[in-house]
């Protein structure tokens, strides 16, 4: 819905897309080797304060601001980091893509928004093929909650893209 509104290039997407999906393999490769629990307790810490973050910082709004790095040096740098972190452990990947597109990026709240979601995907595909290699996924219950997720996507989508930053700072 993004690409098809002009508000992500694919092309352009496609070699972060690949890193965060390389990145996001790794790190769930290495969920047996790395202790995670410390992380868990520290999560949800991290994820209220980048909840507000957005809420409570003046001025976001779908406006792009000037960017304080390159796109390369973003794909370089943000994305493996928050690819491998979403293989490891996952929830809020897509908040820490966003905040990323939002702080060095320079994008608006609903182009950071439709960046995000990409690379999103790809590290949560990343992800998934590394735990289908070494794990047991729940296929049924997976397959599920996708439709679902693909349903709420698309709607979401059309949602944000008429609304931009009043509906998805909120949300977010």
């Amino acid at each position: 819905s993004y690409a098809r509104r002009g508000l992500v290039d694919l092309r352009q997407q496609t070699g972060p897309a690949a890193i965060a999906f390389a990145a996001a393999v790794v790190g769930a490769l290495m969920v047996t080797r790395i202790p995670t629990q410390t992380l868990r307790y520290g999560l949800p810490v991290v994820l209220i304060g980048i909840a507000l973050f957005f809420a409570l910082k003046p001025g976001l709004d779908d406006s792009d601001r000037a960017r304080r790095i390159t796109p390369a040096l973003f794909a370089a740098t943000a994305v493996p980091v928050v690819g491998f972190y979403d293989g490891l452990l996952g929830p809020g990947a897509g908040s820490f893509y966003m905040l990323g597109f939002v702080m060095l990026a320079g994008y608006g709240v609903l182009r950071a928004t439709a960046h995000t979601k990409l690379l999103n995907f790809a590290s949560n595909l990343g992800g998934l093929l590394a735990f289908a290699l070494i794990g047991k996924p729940l296929w049924l219950l997976g397959g599920a909650m996708a439709l679902a997720q693909i349903a709420g996507a698309m709607l979401g989508a059309r949602l944000a893209m008429r609304i931009g930053a009043r509906v998805i700072k909120p949300l977010l």
